[in-house]
């Protein structure tokens, strides 16, 4: 009765089936080292949030690619805003999700070098190809505090870094690219500015990442792992009904057949017994 399996709709459905249960089990595999990932970055965005703040020369120098172990550490820079070379990040957002600017400004070391910092986002012009209304930076030495960042790329951004630009706007945050606008030497990666906070609150600062939420990479994990286990199931099932249907089928299609001849005739074709009123039999004769 399990012929039809081998019909070319159960071999398709079969094929389709096969073919189901190792993709839903890489899907969920998928979501689930998202799952690690996204708790493994809340871990160091506390583990770093918690450090005590350490001079930024300490852990960057010009040229120098900032490690993810010390994304978001937090720093401490002095010296003098360089607001002559001060850009625009375009399209930023702020968090309200309005678009808008960073404020990008070099802050020259004591040591004559420097370390860009992101005062952080202002609105921005209503024509874009216009210089936004920036607040200008504090004048003489100041120490500024904040976390400490990367620089950005296209790759890990998803951000294109567009050419012809108008003067002094970037799309993204590159100490290599401003220490050539500049002509001197810039530490790699920049500080996104938590202190000292402006005093009419612009810029406004930027928040601080998310290290509480995990999104929900471990519920769809699951569930494209019950979708893999549930598709033998409904196989089994599928087939199951199948067989019960044909069974079925096949029983209703049968028709029964009688045991006795035609028309009260005798099993041997002789005519029956007549009997009267009392029960004796009367022979049947054939007439001469």
């Amino acid at each position: 009765m399990y012929r039809f399996l081998l019909s070319r709709q159960w071999v398709i459905l079969t094929l389709v089936a096969l073919a189901l249960i190792p993709t839903m089990i890489e899907l969920g595999f998928w979501q689930f080292h998202r799952h690690e990932r996204r708790v493994a970055q809340n871990t160091l965005i506390a583990d770093n949030l918690k450090a005590s703040p350490v001079p930024v020369e300490e852990l960057s120098s010009p040229g120098h690619v900032v490690p993810r172990a010390d994304y978001w550490r937090r720093v401490t820079a002095t010296g003098t805003f360089d607001t002559a070379h001060e850009v625009v990040v375009r399209r930023r957002t702020s968090s309200d999700d309005r678009v808008g600017a960073h404020v990008l400004t070099p802050l020259v070391l004591k040591d004559g070098r420097i370390v860009l910092v992101n005062r952080g986002w202002v609105p921005g012009a209503a024509n874009q190809r216009d210089y936004p209304d920036v607040p200008p930076a504090p004048k003489g030495e100041v120490t500024v505090a904040g976390r400490l960042k990367a620089d950005e790329t296209t790759g890990a951004s998803g951000i294109k870094d567009l050419k012809g630009l108008p003067d002094r706007q970037v799309m993204l945050i590159s100490s290599r690219q401003q220490a050539e606008l500049i002509g001197r030497e810039v530490l790699g990666g920049y500080i996104e500015q938590t202190e000292p906070e402006a005093a009419d609150g612009s810029p406004e600062q930027i928040a601080e990442p998310d290290h509480d939420s995990i999104g929900a990479h471990m519920a769809y994990a699951v569930q494209w792992w019950l979708f893999a286990a549930g598709v033998p199931v409904g196989w089994i099932v599928l087939a199951r009904r199948e067989k019960r249907d044909r069974e079925n089928g096949t029983a209703d299609g049968t028709t029964a057949t009688g045991d006795g001849g035609g028309d009260g005739d005798a099993p041997d074709g002789t005519a029956p017994e007549a009997t009267q009123e009392d029960g004796s039999a009367i022979q049947a004769t054939s007439p001469r």
